[in-house]
């Protein structure tokens, strides 16, 4: 019998499993990078770096159709969630944390877990992502159900954490996806989307915040930027539930104003006042003649979309 625990057997059957792995391989064992001067680095980075997008959209159906599932479950008041460790796991916090402030959502609507916790944003936890059971607990301590969903995020797909946790989120009837950057990988295997990019060998070899790491910022974009435009964040380019908090966001409501409706910018400022700087609802208002409570009744019988209130009384 083993006198590793189950949690490090985990961390050590990833381990063994590495020199299989396209993101861990050596590119080209001939290159120097110690070598090169500051202008070759920056173009050969560059140039690995142009290949990115080409990997992601071979994915392209497969992300299209997890994003589709989602957006249901987020109809009917679902979250999106994202669970990952070490740098996957600080985009899925990075990705999530910028929702609110940009389409004038509450916090939990999507959420970044990440291995080790808060402290690992920021410090290096790298033990916490070899237990499975802690991304159980994870996900239990969300009260992940059945109109959630689950994003697994593990460029090398087997991740011990990222595994517990989509596990426990399907047993919870939740929809699971993952994303990785190898192919036909354990993550895939195990959840009802598996997005597999596969973007092969760094420049630093196993380096996976490079070309990987791109790749993962790509999907999650995707991911939450979709997900908010098919609920009614947007309209026209324009992110109409953004909330002036400050005077940067000040500006861009009164701009976002007048680029809907075409008023002048005193306009947009008056009614941006009567609408609690709400700049959905004062487009509403503008393009309707409604009233502040009339046009928020308007947008809640629409589900928040600004275009069918305009398109039905404008």
């Amino acid at each position: 019998m083993s006198d590793e625990t189950p949690e490090r057997s985990e961390g050590l059957d990833e381990l063994a499993g590495l020199d299989e792995l396209a993101t861990e391989a050596v590119d080209d064992r001939g290159l120097m990078l110690d070598e090169l001067t500051v202008a070759d680095l920056v173009e050969l980075m560059n140039d690995r770096d142009a290949t990115i997008a080409g990997a992601v959209r071979t994915a392209l159906p497969t992300i299209t159709a997890a994003i589709a599932a989602t957006v249901e479950r987020m109809r009917e008041g679902g979250r999106l969630i994202y669970a990952g460790a070490g740098t996957s796991g600080r985009l899925g916090v990075l990705d999530a944390s910028e929702v609110p402030p940009t389409f004038g959502t509450a916090g939990d609507v999507v959420v970044g877990l990440i291995a080790g916790g808060p402290r690992a944003i920021v410090s290096s936890v790298e033990s916490a992502e070899d237990s499975a059971q802690t991304g159980a607990a994870d996900v239990d301590g969300l009260g992940v159900g059945p109109l959630d969903t689950v994003v697994g995020i593990a460029s090398s797909g087997r991740t011990p954490y990222v595994l517990g946790a989509v596990a426990r989120a399907a047993e919870a009837g939740a929809l699971t996806v993952g994303l990785s950057c190898n192919l036909d990988t354990p993550l895939s295997a195990a959840t009802d989307h598996g997005i597999e990019i596969p973007v092969g060998p760094e420049i630093v070899a196993g380096s996976t915040r490079l070309g990987a790491g791109t790749a993962t910022k790509m999907v999650l974009n995707m991911f939450s930027t979709v997900s908010m435009v098919q609920l009614g964040k947007t309209y026209q380019t324009l992110m109409v539930d953004v909330r002036a908090t400050n005077a940067k966001l000040v500006r861009r409501a009164v701009r976002i104003v007048t680029l809907a409706t075409g008023v002048d910018d005193d306009t947009a400022r008056q009614t941006l006042d009567a609408a609690d700087w709400h700049a959905k609802l004062a487009i509403a208002m503008i393009s309707t003649g409604l009233d502040a409570d009339e046009a928020r009744r308007a947008l809640d019988a629409a589900g928040g979309r600004l275009r069918a209130v305009i398109e039905e009384r404008g």
